[in-house]
């Protein structure tokens, strides 16, 4: 069986670029922001919500969630600070989750385009431009004292 034709990695960048200007207000201040190399700020609350966490627990947890079940996540080494694109209804679903801090809709994520980094930031998982994002319960999952999550039977049949 012949495997569909990868697109290219500067095609895959663009996408998630592409995605991430789309979910800004003003998607052109966030491409002017990108070609000055500088972070690009975008507000958090119309498309989803930032969960933000320590480096190690991200290294972690995305040790635990397989690539397909990734959303983008970004990181800031010299903070020791990570943040979880996560769905809008996130906030209620990890409340009870200590070692995540969702932020408010409003919150900008200052984050580089998806194929370089800015500032010492940079995706440990890159936005595809598909609007994939990390489900909450995978996430609290990787998170927890089990650290991993499966799907429900009826599911995985």
């Amino acid at each position: 069986m012949a495997h569909p034709p990868m697109r290219s990695t500067a095609a895959q960048h663009e996408a998630g670029n592409a995605w991430l200007a789309r979910c800004s207000a003003h998607p052109a201040s966030v491409r002017k922001a990108w070609r000055q190399e500088t972070l690009a700020q975008i507000a958090s609350g119309e498309y989803w919500l930032v969960a933000e966490t320590v480096l190690i627990t991200t290294m972690h947890a995305l040790k635990r969630i397989k690539p397909e079940h990734q959303g983008p996540v970004l990181a800031d080494p010299e903070q020791d600070k990570a943040w979880w694109i996560v769905p809008l209804e996130a906030a209620e679903e990890l409340a009870d989750v200590r070692q995540l801090s969702v932020q408010p809709e409003g919150w900008k994520l200052h984050c580089p385009p998806t194929g370089r980094h800015i500032d010492g930031r940079l995706w440990l998982s890159r936005p595809d431009g598909s609007g994939q994002l990390t489900d909450p319960a995978v996430l609290a999952a990787a998170l927890g004292p089990g650290g991993s999550y499966r799907l429900p039977s009826e599911v995985r049949r």
